[in-house]
Order: C-alpha cells, then structure tokens, then sequence
C-alpha cells in the first residue's frame, strides 16, 4: 500500500475537512501488509489477529520472517503445542513449489521443534479465508483517515478491532530481495522432507521436524 496524503474515498468527522490529493503524485513510502489470524479453537480463547506491515517487499523471505515473528511473540501463549495448522491462499510467494519459502519453513519446523501443516485454498475460495475478511474491515475502519506516515498506518491499524478484539501490530523494516529461489539440487533434499497428501499434493503437506 501507498503511504501518503491520499484520499481513501472515506468519511471523517472533523472542525475542518480533510485536504488530500485525489491523484497519485507520489508516495511517502510502501508498505506491505501480511496477516496470521489464530482462530479460537482449542487453546486459543478468542480470534487474535496479527499483523506485520513490511517496508520492502512481498517475498518468501518477507512472508517466513513475519511467520517467525509472529511465534516469538506468541508462542507462549500455546505451552505444550507441538503442531501448526496454516491455512494459506495459493499466492506466488508462498504456494507450495516454491522453493525459497518451502526450506525457511522446514528450518523453522526445526528449530522450533513444530510439525507444520500447510493447508491450501484452490484459486478464487478466498471467501472461505477468514483472514481476507479482516483485510476488509481494517479497510472500513481507516478510509477516513489520511494515511501519510507509517507511524499514522500502524496506529490507524491497532485501533480497528476484529470481533471485539485489536490487533497485534508489527513492522518489518528489513529489505528484501525478490527471485530467490534454489537450485534443483539444493532444493532436492527440501522436498523430501515435504510429505504430500497422496490425494491432493499440491494443496496439503506436512512437515515434521528433525528434532521431533
């Protein structure tokens, strides 16, 4: 997203009206929004969501590293939890060929000691993705205000709420290179360890750590 004195074709109340540029004439910085949202099933007492706005851009590496933030910083909430069920759209930097993002996560299930499940939804079902659904009410919630700072993007998204509840809000200010990926040979020990579902390989894996 761009960040910047634009109008968000939002209502504001206010002693004066909003003044903001109604054409693009260039942006203050890029943001790159990623989302977790821990539904409440079994430890999980209430849906908590997470999110990470990123400075540079949407890659593999981007998307592991937001993933491992969000466990350092939530996973004490789940003591005893051995297994990570991520339901994910089928987006480029994270389907399940992908070859940079399938060996960050198998060093993350080994260095966390988790077996990580990955659960894919076929093209055109983001409906049933809860996640997309928060993406549309942080939507509502700012169109009103002028987003031009981060710090005004970071604040605007910790007051929205999401069933009742705020969120968790985090900025990843690292730069990211696009293209990685590894050579057939590099990547060949990977996917061993990348246990397909017979039926429905590409849409369902699991993988388990070393240390488990």
């Amino acid at each position: 997203m761009k960040v910047g004195p634009f109008s968000r074709r939002g209502v504001s109340r206010g002693a004066e009206a909003t003044k903001a540029f109604d054409h693009d004439m260039g942006h203050d910085a890029l943001l790159v929004p990623f989302g977790i949202l821990e539904i409440a099933r079994g430890q999980a007492p209430i849906d908590q969501l997470w999110l990470a706005f990123g400075t540079s851009r949407e890659t593999s590496d981007f998307i592991a590293d937001a993933l491992e933030g969000w466990w350092q910083q939530r996973g004490s909430c789940y003591p005893g939890v051995t297994r990570l069920q991520i339901e994910l759209d089928n987006g480029p930097e994270i389907n399940s060929s992908r070859t940079q993002f399938m060996k960050r996560l198998v060093d993350f299930a080994d260095r966390t000691g988790l077996e990580i499940e990955l659960v894919y939804l076929p093209p055109y079902h983001s409906k049933y993705n809860l996640i997309e659904r928060c993406w549309g009410v942080l939507e509502n919630h700012w169109n009103g205000a002028l987003l031009s700072s981060i710090e005004l993007v970071l604040n605007w998204a910790g007051t929205m709420k999401w069933r009742g509840v705020a969120p968790l809000v985090n900025l990843v200010d690292q730069v990211y290179k696009t293209g990685v990926r590894l050579t057939k040979a590099t990547f060949r020990p990977i996917a061993e360890r990348l246990n397909r579902s017979a039926d429905i390989p590409k849409w369902s894996l699991t993988i388990s750590p070393l240390s488990g």
